[in-house]
């Protein structure tokens, strides 16, 4: 069988991180909703729209370590809050998206083998079946057999504390739960109980070591004997969702691309869940993979554009696995990590600190290097007011745009990869901007002929 693209998901994660699981006991889903929903590159009804209205939203706070300050004003986002919802419902729409965009999901397969060559990708399953492909994209968690085949190492530091963790009922009073976690907390700053709505909670708290298989999740007695030793009560938990456990792995892959393989997501990198920031990562690793995958089988993209995955990509991981370690040192309860949290705190009552962190955790300072430019050039565009519709509105069908405020300028030759509209916006203090599939600013400014020597770099050749 055929493919253009393959992606293997059949892994497991060294870490079992859990879409927004935030040992704080917070749930954080900024980033992930920032992507696909703003983004606009959902296809008939808006994938966004489903999160916003299945989750429950919650003023942000605790970001950083788990350390309470208020969202700063004026942040480059239209969705400045905590958006709460299940890991499962995450799975369920996401799998009902990419179903509805003609996706083949095949469950219960798992790759043994692999081989590459010059015009593709042939893998081999346990069963004996074998698929070939134009590209393979793994996407099959912290002990990825896609990595490990490939031989790309995988530097970092194992496991020392494990967290548990699951999403399941309590009997609980809210006002109860609620005291008796602020007390906890004051000695033990990875243990929480974050309400998901219909009585279901994310319970969290510390194993009483590492387990000596952790691929094995943990049961329901096992996750109440560790909460009633820290709370004096399992608050009355049952019917879970789902258990795992995880722990503070940090590791990234060296290299994301070897020939027509490439890694994303937990394969690429595992870190401490602090801040929920995995599934941010991960979905933006397909975000800006994604449309240059597509630009090399439509046979347009640039020498070069795929390798960028790598280069783009990889500086983001390292900088998230830099910040969770900070993180987790915070979380300590060593004398000496605890003043440090105490000057963190105090440094994050400046508002300019406290901006930076947050644009860190969420991923909204993520800024690639394009070079020298203006300050837009490398940041995701936020989602703009325009005089007839939205900015991200006319990004549905997943291609470059010029937003053109001037009326003079032209994507001749490129038009069947970047649309060119003509609209201004009070929020945009800049002439025009060319936007990659994936948000991303590649020019800003009016000079037609400074244009036309960006547009090759990220759309290839023109036509005609």
């Amino acid at each position: 069988m055929g493919h253009d693209q393959l992606a293997d998901a059949t892994g497991e994660e060294d870490n079992c991180q859990q879409s927004g699981a935030d040992p704080q006991g917070e749930v954080h889903e900024i980033s992930p909703y920032k992507v696909v929903g703003e983004s606009g590159l959902e296809t008939g009804a808006a994938i966004g729209s489903r999160f916003l209205a299945l989750g429950e939203h919650f003023a942000v706070g605790g970001f950083f370590a788990g350390i309470g300050k208020p969202w700063p004003d004026r942040m480059d986002t239209a969705h400045s809050y905590v958006l709460a919802i299940p890991q499962t419902l995450t799975e369920r729409l996401l799998t009902e998206h990419a179903t509805e965009l003609g996706v083949e999901i095949r469950r219960g397969c798992e790759l043994v083998g692999l081989s590459q060559d010059e015009d593709g990708v042939t893998v081999e399953l346990a069963d004996g079946t074998q698929l070939r492909s134009r590209y393979l994209v793994g996407c099959d968690g912290g002990r990825s057999t896609v990595r490990k085949l490939l031989g790309v190492g995988f530097p970092g530091e194992p496991t020392r504390v494990e967290t548990l963790l699951g999403e399941v009922e309590l009997t609980v009073e809210p006002a109860t739960l609620a005291a008796v976690v602020a007390e906890v907390r004051k000695t033990q700053l990875r243990f929480g109980a974050v309400p998901l709505g219909d009585g279901v909670y994310r319970l969290v708290a510390p194993a009483e070591g590492v387990a000596e298989d952790r691929t094995v999740p943990p049961t329901l007695d096992e996750l109440k004997q560790q909460v009633r030793e820290l709370a004096g009560t399992d608050f009355g938990a049952h019917s879970p969702r789902w258990l795992s456990r995880f722990g503070d792995a940090t590791r990234l892959a060296e290299r994301y691309r070897t020939g027509r393989v490439l890694l994303a997501g937990d394969a690429a990198h595992i870190h401490p869940p602090v801040g929920g920031q995995g599934l941010n990562l991960g979905i933006q690793d397909a975000f800006n993979l994604g449309w240059k995958l597509a630009g090399e089988v439509n046979g347009w993209a640039p020498e070069g554009l795929l390798d960028s995955y790598h280069t783009e990509r990889r500086p983001v991981a390292a900088d998230v696995l830099d910040n969770t370690r900070a993180q987790m040192e915070l979380l300590s309860l060593e004398p000496g990590p605890r003043s440090v949290r105490r000057l963190v705190s105090e440094l994050m009552d400046f508002e300019d600190v406290n901006r930076y962190l947050i644009e860190k955790i969420t991923a909204i300072g993520v800024r690639y290097d394009f070079g020298e430019g203006h300050e837009l050039l490398g940041r995701r565009m936020r989602d703009v007011g325009l005089k007839r519709e939205r900015l991200y509105e006319l990004m549905h069908g997943g291609r470059g745009l010029l937003l053109d405020q001037t009326g003079r300028l032209s994507v001749a030759g490129w038009a069947e990869r970047v649309d060119h509209v003509v609209d201004v916006s009070e929020e945009l203090d800049v002439p025009a901007v060319l936007l990659r599939p994936d948000g991303h600013v590649a020019w800003a400014g009016e000079d037609q002929q400074d244009l036309l020597g960006r547009l090759p770099k990220w759309f290839g050749t023109p036509v005609g």
